[in-house]
């Protein structure tokens, strides 16, 4: 037993055994969830819903909300996404966390990567083993090994398993931020880095989509009666781009428009991605495309329709979140395993609970790399140790570590 475990907590923690969460992370792994393959995630949501059965309390599935994107015509067509999974436990106990994974991948039903090979004795590539399938098998591990404590007065909780995390979450963010109201921690199941290494805070991001129209005309005839709307779309990506400063990325992404080259161009869309570091920066780059719309409308006489927000808000650190940093980190050293902690410039469903006012750490997963590419790989004894790690996490947090600033 490590001298900085109780007996109470190594009775607990050994319960949780490595062989059933790999299985269960193999199992689901072969099945193809990418964000747009309905038929898969449906299949997933029955696979992990049957695995969260285990649990106390009522699993459901939820809708996803309506979502809609700007096509390559310019016209706003609804999005279709899958069911999401919600497990709630004591739902009326006084104190209540939440613990969230996502149950998509980045890969396509028709992307070739879609088996898991063993790379070495330790490290398992697979699509979607380490983001986020094996996170959420070590989860459940974890409140299975919580929940056979028979602690005297347990935590209640929500789990939270959603289907477009990999999208962007607007289909769950309506579900996530109900669910993370007056929940005094939150728990999210991203993959921690290799060396152990948990993300701090987050900067937010939004996705923009700008539909100018301006006006068809002969390009040798007569220009001058046309209004060029991919002109208008480049001048716009300028302004936004020169907004850049510390504590905002702007990424103009693409220009989609035009026909033929003797034709003044009548409709451009312009895509971008904007990255604000803190509320006040998302603030900013708000004001920055109000302006940079109302110049070059003016300018270029044009008129633009805007499809999109700020669907990631920032993720800055509180005093709440260095309370959950300090008891994951000790609990963590208690148990041997590595740990640090860094800011990082992804974005994920901890910022949309961050937004609610709950103290989240976001990278509770397993261990692993190369996520979003046919390398990703899992570091095959994390699952139970990460497990282990979220036993103890809730075991102290039910214990006041919280209430207190103590981790035991």
């Amino acid at each position: 037993m490590s001298p900085g475990l109780s007996a109470a907590e190594a009775a607990v923690l050994d319960r949780i055994e490595p062989a059933p969460i790999l299985a269960r992370m193999l199992d689901w792994a072969a099945v193809n969830s990418g964000s747009g393959n309905l038929s898969g995630l449906a299949e997933m949501a029955t696979r992990i819903g049957a695995a969260m059965a285990e649990l106390p309390g009522e699993v459901r599935r939820h809708e996803p909300a309506p979502v809609t994107a700007i096509d390559a015509a310019g016209e706003e067509r609804p999005i279709t996404r899958g069911a999401h999974l919600v497990l709630s436990v004591r739902p009326d106990a006084p104190r209540r966390v939440l613990l969230t994974g996502h149950m998509d991948t980045v890969f396509p039903a028709d992307h070739p990567f879609q088996t898991c090979r063993w790379r070495d004795a330790e490290t398992i590539n697979g699509p979607g083993t380490a983001d986020m399938k094996g996170g959420i098998a070590l989860m459940l591990a974890g409140l299975a090994a919580y929940e056979a404590a028979g602690v005297a007065d347990p935590l209640g909780y929500d789990v939270l398993i959603n289907s477009d995390e990999e999208v962007g979450s607007l289909a769950s963010a309506p579900l996530i931020a109900e669910l993370a109201r007056g929940k005094i921690a939150a728990l999210t199941y991203e993959p921690a880095l290799p060396s152990g290494a948990m993300a701090g805070a987050r900067p937010g991001s939004g996705n923009w989509s700008a539909v100018i129209h301006g006006r068809s005309a002969h390009a040798g005839r007569n220009p001058q009666d046309g209004r060029n709307a991919v002109l208008a779309a480049a001048a716009l990506a300028l302004r936004l781009a020169a907004a850049v400063r510390p504590g905002l990325s702007v990424n103009p992404a693409k220009i989609e428009g035009g026909s033929a080259n003797n034709v003044v161009p009548d409709m451009a869309i312009l895509r971008w991605n904007m990255r604000p570091r803190l509320p006040e920066d998302a603030q900013h780059a708000l004001k920055v495309i109000r302006e940079a719309v109302a110049a070059v409308e003016a300018a270029h006489e044009v008129h633009i329709h805007l499809h999109g927000g700020l669907g990631r808000p920032p993720k800055p650190i509180d005093a709440g979140a260095e309370r959950l940093f300090a008891l994951v980190g000790q609990a963590a050293a208690d148990l041997g395993q590595p740990w640090s902690r860094g800011d990082t410039g992804g974005v994920c469903d901890g910022n949309n609970i961050a937004a609610q006012g709950v103290p989240v750490i976001d990278t509770m997963g397993a261990l692993g790399g190369a996520i979003h590419s046919a390398e990703e790989f899992v570091h095959v004894p994390s699952l139970a140790a990460r497990a282990r790690l979220t036993a103890l996490t809730l075991l102290r947090i039910g214990a006041g570590g919280l209430q207190t600033g103590e981790t035991k």
